[in-house]
């Protein structure tokens, strides 16, 4: 069984949103693998260490359903994670989204 899944990043800052891919463990609450679009991190920091940062902010999306979820940023490692108590959380509701039958119209 799989237990990394794409999610998708939004690092929220003041006037901006700076988006980026990454890979979620749902065992260990990391995320590995950060690819920013259109945002070049060597050149401007990372976007939490903006003066204008105000939170980080993630997408778990499969079939067209989406759980979004808190996402904590590390500025001395530059590391993505997830809190032990988050996951959990998203776990749950994650896979009561998931398991939904398709409404019907």
């Amino acid at each position: 069984m799989d237990l990394n899944v794409p999610i998708v990043i939004f690092d929220e800052l003041t006037e901006t949103i700076v988006q980026s891919t990454g890979v979620l463990s749902l065992a260990s609450g990391e995320i590995r693998s950060v690819a920013y679009d259109d945002y070049d991190v060597k050149a401007q920091g990372l976007p939490a260490e903006s003066e204008d940062y105000e939170f980080t902010s993630g997408l778990l999306e499969h079939n067209g359903k989406e759980v979004e979820f808190r996402v904590d940023v590390d500025v001395l490692t530059g590391k993505y994670s997830v809190t032990a108590s988050e996951l959990l959380e998203l776990k749950g509701r994650a896979a009561r989204l998931f398991t939904e039958p398709p409404k019907k119209i």
